[in-house]
């Protein structure tokens, strides 16, 4: 297996990981909520802590998605281009994520510059820009992902995905 292989292999089961503990986490968290609202001794920081975890599961859920090139995209145009026309779209496609990205990874360090010193609202002893670094990290990650995958996408045909009518 090459370098380009190993470091993508390695990169989703990092990713991979990641997501299963995060879903993990929030289920858990979840569950652990309902339980103690029905206790009638709702969690004060409940509400804030699942809805980072969500965010966070978010954006490294994406970054899985680019990797294994299974994001929204127009795979029935792309198939029927061929040679020049097809690789001009999958460079412009690239293009155009990547440096969507950029933009979030750039405004996601403004965001955690801006924050300081200050920390979540219901969790004062957590900084609030451990919460928020999920913008520029899953930004970047999804980056690296989106490289590490262009080959395929210039290689093969996009996977047809199968939708069922209800």
């Amino acid at each position: 297996m090459s370098r380009a292989g190993r470091l993508r292999r390695g990169v989703r089961r990092l990713l991979e990981g990641t997501v299963l503990l995060l879903m993990a986490a929030l289920a858990i968290l979840v569950v652990t909520g309902v339980g103690f609202r029905k206790l009638g001794a709702s969690l004060v920081w409940y509400d804030e802590v699942a809805a980072i975890l969500l965010a966070w599961l978010t954006y490294y859920g994406a970054a899985l998605a680019a990797l294994r090139r299974a994001h929204i995209g127009m795979p029935t145009i792309v198939r029927k281009l061929r040679g020049r026309a097809r690789l001009v779209a999958v460079v412009l496609a690239e293009i155009a994520v990547v440096g969507f990205f950029v933009v979030v990874a750039w405004s996601g360090w403004q965001v955690l510059v801006a924050l300081g010193g200050t920390s979540l609202v219901s969790l004062p002893g957590v900084p609030a820009r451990a919460a928020q670094s999920v913008m520029p990290i899953g930004a970047l990650l999804f980056i690296v992902a989106e490289l590490l995958s262009v080959r395929e996408a210039l290689e093969s045909p996009p996977r047809q995905i199968d939708v069922e009518a209800p």
